[in-house]
């Protein structure tokens, strides 16, 4: 192998270093982190981490600990408000006990690495990111806390879902919600005593969706004054957020060596998210004595979640499990801050804290919790107050920081071993290792929950409380299948044979289709590959244009067509149903069925427009059901009637966006990525610059390749922003691919240089032996502890 020399090195001396390290940055834009101990190792990870996405950090922990308006106006006040009800505010250290047991530790060296860069661009402005000069602000430093006292940038649960389930039952009932989550396993869903779903408005989703929202610039927001500051308290719609907890998922397997061509395992997952520039997740490899990591986590937790080290490989998706209630309570008449519980009165506890903001005095603001939680609404005309108890609130849920404790973990034993300590988000794991085990593990607290199911609003008054969690070896798993392999893509996969007696762990989960056609794959494959699993990441085969088509053709034999249904139907015509980006009658699927036919089933089954905005976007496994199976539900005439109606306003719809020719009809010509900067929309010029896109791409949020996207306009807007595909004990061969690119900084040659591979499926060298890295080696960066010590904050 020829070694290439660096194209750039650079040597750095840091104050908090105790030896000399490296970190070497191969052609694709991931960092090799080498040093000397622990200690060293997490620091350099976070000066790594701000050097490549400083801007994304900084708003990240602004955002977090409620400290936007002091940069950006009184615009951001009432986000700052929001967030800040939703901070752990619990006993620290059992916080810091929660995870692995040198958490503090990591999070105090990883912590003063970023303000070890954040010094080094006061000494070097121009390493400092544009975005700082283009709003004139500055990063702020970094405490230990911050890693653990943020929780809203985490995945959500049922909260918002027994909101609008409360909303659609006061309007309809339990069978009308099923159009917009199906209930698996089925229980029967029954309002609480003292509860009335029509004393709970949909207002009380404001806080939480605004304390979960991205950080947005506008012009109109950044000139708010301080009496306009509420009116930016609806930042994000609730169809924005209720689609995003619907298609921010996962895929993931392994498959054991008996299966597989080299005789090893191999183990691939893509988590899928919102996408964004930069990307949410963030390649790395960290490498000390005794810790040899690499893999993918997001650039603000220390650490490795999705990766592996010598011996072990780990992949995760996200797991159904509930792990957020609404509570109701009944207050006072005369001292609305009274609430009633277990036969006695308690009070609302009221904080006021102070928030900067900025040409503005300071601002003092009152939040209010219960017991339970934070309070998301009060009416003091009905006497009632909501509150949301989640288990972010308990100590270790800070979101994937439990992989500190597996990510050193050398089995697949005993990876699983150390789940207890995984908090959040409620996933499933999967793991292989060099001595050929797989594995499949659900982790993530439980709540027990003795006399109701989690899917509606309860009583605030006592007679509903959480009885702990269930232990981690209480939620299913299974190490080395007979199957050959473990996968999940956020199914429903509670074993069938569950004590239904047993308390409930989630209800409501992800369509079925992405997981049906992986694990279809996988059982027809004995022989699999490292190019199978890239295959199957990147695969566009639609369970739904498979159905449906299917059924048009059955009905299409019997009937007289219409011009335009004949043509659909000659387009269709040997079509393997597979959503790529060229494909002419993938784009005619996705009108027909996402714009037409999907709305028409709502429509039928929900007359009302205000219950159909509630129902959207639809649980796709309970649409399919009423076409397959429409004698349960209505009769094959409407049904066919219903689907050849919607097909000819299908094709209209098409050709009206697509022109005439169905020979220049290409399903990535609608179905486009584009990696929106947030600061874009503000600048008064170049406004594109640090935008990359827009990328046509195939898929959909029901393939493998998951590329969900917006309703309005079919822009893509969520799926795998990384892939890992890893050859278990031969790990230079494994694979990866981050889009749009490792860095954050829009000056950087991989701000956007893996968006163009990511779009056509391709993928880049996971690099992880010495030899390898020091070949491939692009930016050598050397460092050398300066001779006076800095204090960790």
């Amino acid at each position: 192998m020829t070694r290439r020399e660096p194209e750039t090195e650079e040597d750095i001396h840091l104050t908090g270093l105790t030896a000399e390290a490296e970190i070497r940055v191969d052609p694709w834009g991931i960092a090799h982190i080498r040093a000397a101990n622990d200690q060293d190792l997490f620091f350099l990870q976070g000066f790594n981490a701000a050097r490549d996405r400083l801007w994304q950090l900084d708003l990240w922990r602004k955002r977090g600990l409620g400290l936007l308006a002091i940069d950006f106006g009184p615009g951001y006040l009432a986000q700052d408000h929001a967030a800040r009800h939703f901070l752990y505010r619990g006993d620290m250290e059992a916080e810091w006990a929660a995870y692995a047991e040198d958490t503090w530790e990591i999070a105090r060296a990883f912590a003063a690495g970023i303000n070890a860069y954040i010094g080094l661009c006061r000494t070097e402005p121009a390493r400092l990111p544009p975005e700082f000069a283009l709003f004139g602000t500055r990063p702020s430093c970094w405490q230990a806390v911050d890693v653990v006292r943020i929780r809203s940038h985490a995945l959500t649960r049922n909260g918002v879902s027994e909101i609008l389930r409360a909303n659609v039952m006061a309007m309809a009932d339990a069978e009308t919600d099923l159009l917009r989550f199906e209930i698996d396993p089925p229980v029967d869903v029954k309002v609480p005593n003292g509860i009335n779903p029509a004393d709970i408005p949909l207002e009380a989703t404001r806080l939480f969706k605004l304390a979960t929202a991205p950080v947005t610039f506008e012009t109109a927001r950044l000139e708010a004054t301080l009496e306009e500051a509420w009116s930016w308290s609806e930042v994000t719609d609730l169809g924005d957020i209720v689609q995003r907890s619907a298609e921010e998922g996962s895929n993931n397997w392994a498959v054991h060596g008996s299966r597989t061509e080299s005789g090893r395992p191999i183990l691939a997952s893509d988590p899928h998210r919102a996408h964004a520039v930069p990307s949410l997740r963030y390649l790395v490899h960290l490498e000390a004595p005794g810790i040899n990591v690499i893999g993918a986590g997001e650039p603000s937790v220390p650490g490795v979640s999705i990766g592996h080290n010598e011996t072990n490989a780990f992949g995760l998706t996200i797991f159904g499990a509930d792990q957020e209630d609404i509570y109701v309570y009944k207050t006072g008449r005369a001292n609305p801050d009274l609430y009633r519980y277990n036969g006695e009165t308690e009070k609302i506890r009221r904080f006021v804290e102070s928030f900067a903001v900025k040409g503005h005095p300071t601002q003092w603001l009152t939040l209010s919790f219960t017991r339970h939680g934070p309070v998301l609404y009060e009416d003091t005309k009905k006497n009632i107050a909501i509150a949301m108890r989640t288990v972010w609130m308990e100590p270790g849920s800070a979101a994937y920081l439990g992989s500190l404790a597996y990510m050193r973990k050398g089995s697949v034993a005993a990876f699983g071993e150390t789940l207890g300590r995984w908090g959040t988000p409620s996933v499933n794991h999967v793991s292989a290792d060099i001595e050929g085990n797989i594995g499949w593990f659900t982790a993530g607290f439980t709540p027990i929950r003795p006399n109701w199911h989690g899917l509606l609003p309860v009583p605030g008054d006592g007679t509903h409380e959480w009885a702990g969690f269930l232990a981690a070896d209480q939620l299913p798993r299974s190490i080395n299948p007979g199957e050959g392999f473990v996968a999940s893509a956020n199914e429903m996969n509670l074993p069938a044979d569950r004590d239904p007696d047993l308390p409930s762990i989630g209800h409501e989960w992800a369509e079925g289709s992405r997981a049906a056609r992986i694990k279809s794959v996988l059982r027809a494959d004995h022989r699999h590959t490292l190019a199978g699993s890239m295959a199957l990441q990147t695969d566009t085969f639609s369970r739904p244009a498979n159905l449906i088509c299917a059924l048009f053709e059955r009905i299409a034999a019997t009937r007289k067509l219409s011009a335009a249904q004949e043509q659909a139907r000659a387009l269709f015509a040997g079509w393997d149903h597979r959503l790529e980006a060229g494909s002419a009658p993938a784009a005619l699927f996705e009108v027909w069925w996402m714009k037409h036919l999907r709305p028409g089933l709502l429509s039928h089954f929900a007359p009302g427009q205000e219950l159909r905005q509630l129902l959207l976007p639809g649980d796709f496994d309970r649409l399919l059901s009423l076409l397959q199976q429409p004698e349960h539900f209505w009769s094959n005439e409407d049904r066919d009637a219903l689907i050849l109606s919607t097909l000819e306003r299908g094709w209209e719809d098409c050709a009206a966006r697509l022109g005439a020719d169905t020979t220049e009809w290409r399903w990535g010509d609608l179905h486009q990525a584009l990696f929106e900067h947030a600061a874009s929309r503000t600048k008064d010029k170049d406004r594109n610059a640090w935008n990359v896109g827009p990328l046509g791409v195939g898929g959909s949020r029901s393939t493998p390749m998951h590329a969900a996207y917006r309703l309005s306009d079919f822009g893509v807007n969520s799926g795998a922003s990384v892939r890992l595909v890893m050859d278990v004990g031969a790990w230079d061969n494994s694979v990866c691919i981050n889009t749009p690119g490792q860095s954050g900084d829009p000056r950087s040659p991989h701000y956007g240089d893996l968006s163009d591979p990511w779009s056509k499926g391709d993928y880049v060298p996971l690099l992880y032996s010495r030899k390898r890295i020091e070949a491939e080696t692009a930016h050598l960066i050397r460092f050398f502890p300066s001779e006076s010590l800095q204090e960790f904050p």
